[in-house]
């Protein structure tokens, strides 16, 4: 009978999971080894699939996010002629109706995938990110609407679809990952955020010399009509639309990746179809197709010896009223939403920080130098402090680790922002932006990376995604605070001559959020080079010297000496494949 069960594949390299565990009766130890196959796996093509996958949704998401800044700067120049630059109400709107979306869709998509499972609602968040890209691209005004509400509309709708990827992207990657190199892969992933700003740079530029004789031919941004104006038109949607292409190019990928084994094993309690993904996980295919009898006896099977809880509001409850587990997602939540006021704030207006600085404006004789400037802006800023910055994290964030990188960058910001708030009058504007700089290198190699990493891999499987979800949401509320409440405090007692009078105080209220961040940080735990099941305590539920029997609804609760003694049917395993089980 155990011949017939048999499956063909597997080699030196990758081993057939469901031959090599077939003998192992106790489905514990089945879980155990076959994750072990994940966690001890080599670095290989595999791997580098997986970070492809979900590193281009996040290119897309940071793509579309990081345009705003342009959008509304063209928006201005085309729909409020005579003055070029849009009311502060709608820019602000604009930009926040992003951050918006993208709290519903990661606290919707974040519980969803816990519920439904991860491969169920990958892709479909990119779906709507696409669609509701193309949508903005074509918008219009007309008698009856404006063209801000209409955009405001879409950018709420591409929002939650950029939301859904925050939890998503985090916990596959992070289920896949090798433990050794976890935080390099979801770091990798997360670096697509400075790839996806640079492409945005990169085609401003691009189109700004496109159109280069329409533009010159405006002495400034209010006096850009007619040509000018159908050019700046032109472009604007060039540049959103383009945020559509490595979306669509992604989505066949994401459509047919594997369910993660750590969501079959522990929520769906599927050990057949778990073992079988794993494997084909490391063979580079789409799923398992396990017998369908023999899954149907294993899973009855799971379901009285499984020792890990079921996922239920009543043990989501109990779960986070543990002190020790609400101080972990009170850390990642509130880290992530101190970082999230000061970066957003920041990089969704470099277009206007480069003006207030005098960078973009400075010796600018036309409408098309004012833009080419921006553009050079920002790609300055990207390329010498975002990129840089993301990818040092990515070299060293699993021998330094998260919590003192994530130390380090808070510090370090407090100083930043402390002096150009302080000394914002002394300095000249190239120092300015160099210090700028060197805070978007500390921002990248520091709180932005390890805050998105950490939520992927300190909770427990069943409320992984939930937990990543109610911790990314919590940053984004904060860009809207960053956004909403503090950055227009810049223009308060705005004169023609001094529109931004207040911009030093806003540098000094992100210092603020920033030596908070500080704080925040001693709440996480240090989570390199630890399995999940071990930083999760899925091994043995930690939870006062019990572990969970899923007998009777899957809570019972046993005591661990009790719960320590083989089942009946774990005889039938070797004492060496339970003692490599166990190692």
């Amino acid at each position: 009978m155990e011949l017939a069960n048999k499956t063909a594949g597997g080699n030196n390299a990758f081993r057939n999971a469901n031959n090599d565990f077939l003998h192992i009766k106790d489905v514990n130890e089945r879980r155990r080894l076959a994750l072990a196959e994940i966690d001890k796996a080599p670095f290989g093509w595999y791997h580098v699939r997986a970070i492809v996958v979900a590193g281009v949704g996040f290119f897309t998401d940071s793509y579309d996010i990081f345009t705003a800044s342009l959008l509304t700067l063209m928006l201005g120049i085309v729909y409020y002629p005579g003055t070029g630059v849009m009311p502060t109400t709608s820019d602000t709107a604009i930009k926040l109706a992003t951050s918006a979306g993208t709290v519903i869709g990661q606290l919707g998509f974040g519980a969803l995938a816990d519920i439904v499972g991860r491969k169920q609602m990958y892709g479909l968040e990119l779906i709507m990110i696409i669609f509701a890209t193309l949508a903005q691209a074509l918008t219009s005004s007309s008698p009856s609407m404006d063209i801000i509400g209409v955009i405001i509309f879409w950018r709420v709708l591409m929002g939650i679809g950029i939301g859904g990827d925050y939890p998503l992207s985090s916990i596959i990657t992070s289920e896949f990952a090798t433990t050794k190199w976890r935080g390099a892969m979801m770091g990798a992933v997360f670096a697509m955020q400075g790839i996806g700003q640079l492409a945005a740079a990169f085609v401003m530029l691009f189109l700004t010399l496109g159109f280069k004789s329409s533009l010159e031919s405006s002495p400034s941004l209010a006096q850009c009509t007619g040509g000018c104006a159908q050019a700046v038109d032109k472009m604007w949607r060039v540049l959103i639309g383009f945020g559509a292409v490595p979306g669509c190019i992604a989505l066949y990928y994401r459509l047919t990746i594997p369910e993660t084994p750590r969501y079959t094993f522990d929520v769906k309690l599927d050990v057949e179809k778990a073992e079988g993904d794993a494997a084909a996980y490391l063979a580079g295919k789409s799923g398992a197709t396990p017998d369908e009898l023999t899954r149907a006896t294993t899973q009855r099977q799971s379901n009285e010896q499984m020792k890990t809880p079921k996922a239920s509001w009543t043990d989501f409850f109990r779960h986070y009223s543990k002190f020790k587990h609400a101080k972990l997602l009170a850390g990642t939540a509130l880290s992530w939403c101190f970082l999230d006021i000061a970066y957003y704030g920041v990089s969704l207006n470099n277009a206007v920080i480069l003006d207030v600085i005098g960078y973009s404006t400075k010796n600018a004789h036309n409408t098309y130098e004012i833009l080419y400037n921006t553009a050079v802006g920002n790609l300055i800023i990207v390329l010498a402090g975002a990129v840089p910055g993301y990818w040092v994290t990515v070299f060293t964030v699993d021998t330094i680790g998260r919590k003192p990188i994530q130390f380090m960058g808070f510090g370090i910001l407090t100083v930043l922002f402390v002096i150009m708030g302080f000394a914002y009058f002394h300095i000249p504007p190239n120092g300015l932006l160099a210090i700028f700089v060197l805070a978007q290198f500390f921002f990248n190699f520091g709180p932005n990376a390890t805050t998105f990493i950490v939520p992927g891999e300190c909770f427990p499987t069943r409320y992984r995604s939930t937990s990543h979800g109610i911790s990314a949401a919590m940053g984004k509320i904060g860009s809207i605070i960053g956004q909403g409440a503090i950055a227009p405090l810049r223009t308060r007692g705005a004169t023609p001559k001094n529109p931004n009078p207040w911009m030093d105080h806003v540098l000094e209220i992100y210092a603020l959020f920033m030596l908070l961040g500080v704080g925040s940080t001693a709440l996480i735990k240090e989570t390199k080079r630890k399995t999940l099941e071990e930083l999760a305590g899925e091994d043995l539920e930690d939870e006062g010297g019990v572990v969970y029997d899923n007998n009777n609804n899957g809570n019972t609760i046993l005591p661990i000496a009790e719960a320590a003694k083989p089942s009946p049917a774990a005889g039938s395993g070797s004492g060496d494949d339970l003692e490599k089980a166990r190692a």
